[in-house]
């Protein structure tokens, strides 16, 4: 267990002063982005039932927030209603080749915690960052095999909330090493609820937070933990994967900053849709075509786009759309845009999308797969019903590190989410999104809300 003990000994040791200006930076701009995911769900389907279950099981009151209603509660509920919100809209971050949404798991633990135990803004960026970092490089050493079974972002978003929170909590080698192993060992989620449109999403990234939050005060009262979770004979790589590879572990510490390489989401929907929506995007307006134009699209794509949205082919719900090519596909094509107003007026009863969706069909592409986890290509063929033939490759879908959002776009984003829900007014919107580029310089977190 070599690379873990390095990874856990890097957790532990790594302090402000190791860690660049520009990874803090791009850790608020994550943040910001998950606050704007998660007040864009306010009264949507099924949040209620998470706000529901907290109220009825949790205390009344509390030091944590639970952002949607601005009620307070433990810091493990808030946990599990937040990390439930900021994954419903699918505007949450991705990283690309560890397939993990991070920030929907290790913002709401770790802000649940920083609330409850009064930390400052600078402790918990870097309690994020660290997260961010032992997340993403377990996600790729479990592999693709893992994420073709296993919802990445409920497996190994448990083991990365708790190091966020274990981080907050100044654990030594020896603490993160049982932490690591408690989380790891509560470590679930599968693909199967897309066949049925079933709500499992967002209780995954719910539990995966509540969960890593438990066992991160857990350890700090004493509860062990395996000490060898991750690459033991009877451990996570064992019975969760067929490709696991050590050396992701412990890659570049300290060097690579992986929370850099993180994308934001443009359109809202799953991120295996975003190259083909973007490559389909510019096709269109490059050679001038319409909709009607359409008689056939051909998305190229990798491997594992397939084993996810080929579960839904005619989808019941909004968000089992965002999970479905031809629909994603067919808003871009009738609309040029595939964000959360259009999904919720056009995704699943408008004629022309569907005549669009119904167009759509993916195809396995050998390159597009061999480039993929670390690059995900976009690529789409259109035929015209006069027969003509278009093609066009994406290499850096909008979002991506290399064609990312700006700040403007950001905050833009930010405003347009609390719009579609109806949270804040103009003025307190700009509040929290000034705040949020100052965390840094806060004593409390909680003074976000000032």
């Amino acid at each position: 267990m070599e690379e873990t003990n390095e990874l856990t000994l890097f957790l532990a040791n790594l302090d402000e002063k190791q860690v660049p200006e520009a990874v803090y930076s791009r850790c608020k701009a994550l943040f910001l982005d998950w606050l704007a995911s998660a007040y864009a769900s306010k009264k949507l389907h099924p949040i209620p039932l998470f706000e529901h279950f907290a109220q009825y099981m949790g205390p009344q009151t509390g030091k944590a927030t639970i952002l949607v209603s601005e009620k307070s509660t433990s810091a493990y509920f808030a946990a599990f209603v937040n990390a439930a919100c900021s994954h419903l809209v699918e505007q949450d971050d991705l990283h690309n080749s560890s397939v993990l949404h991070p920030a929907t798991v290790v913002f709401p633990a770790a802000f649940a915690a920083a609330q409850d135990l009064d930390i400052s803004g600078k402790d918990f960026l870097l309690a994020c960052i660290t997260g961010y970092e032992a997340g993403i490089r377990i996600g790729e050493f479990l592999g693709r095999s893992h994420y073709k079974i296993f919802h990445t972002t409920a497996t190994v978003g448990t083991l990365a909330a708790a190091v966020a929170v274990g981080k907050l909590m100044k654990f030594s080698q020896s603490q993160f090493l049982h932490l690591i192993g408690t989380a790891g060992t509560q470590a679930a989620g599968l693909w199967e609820f897309l066949k049925d449109a079933a709500d499992s999403k967002q209780l995954h990234t719910a539990k995966a937070a509540a969960n890593g939050l438990l066992a991160a005060y857990f350890t700090r009262d004493g509860l062990t933990g395996a000490q060898n979770i991750l690459q033991g004979r009877q451990g996570l790589a064992e019975g969760m994967s067929s490709d696991a590879q050590p050396e992701f572990l412990n890659d570049q510490l300290g060097q690579r900053w992986a929370l850099l390489e993180t994308s934001f989401k443009y359109h809202a929907s799953c991120r295996h849709t975003h190259p083909a929506a973007d490559a389909l995007l510019m096709l269109m307006k490059k050679n001038a075509l319409k909709f009607e134009d359409i008689s056939e699209i051909t998305a190229h794509v990798h491997q594992a786009a397939i084993d996810v949205l080929g579960l839904v082919t005619i989808p019941k719900t909004i968000h089992q759309a965002k999970f479905s090519m031809g629909t994603v596909l067919g808003l871009i094509a009738v609309y040029a845009d595939a964000g959360l107003d259009s999904f919720k007026k056009h995704a699943l009863e408008d004629d022309n999308v569907i005549s669009i969706r119904d167009k759509v069909r993916m195809i396995l592409d050998q390159e597009i797969d061999k480039n993929y986890p670390k690059k995900w290509l976009g690529k789409v063929t259109v035929k015209t019903k006069k027969n003509q033939v278009f093609s066009e490759l994406v290499t850096d879908p909008k979002g991506d590190p290399l064609n990312t959002l700006t700040q403007q776009e950001l905050e833009e984003k930010f405003i347009k989410l609390c719009d579609f829900s109806g949270m804040f007014n103009e003025i307190e919107r700009k509040k929290i999104i000034k705040n949020t580029w100052k965390l840094d310089q806060f004593s409390h977190v909680s003074e976000l809300f000032n």
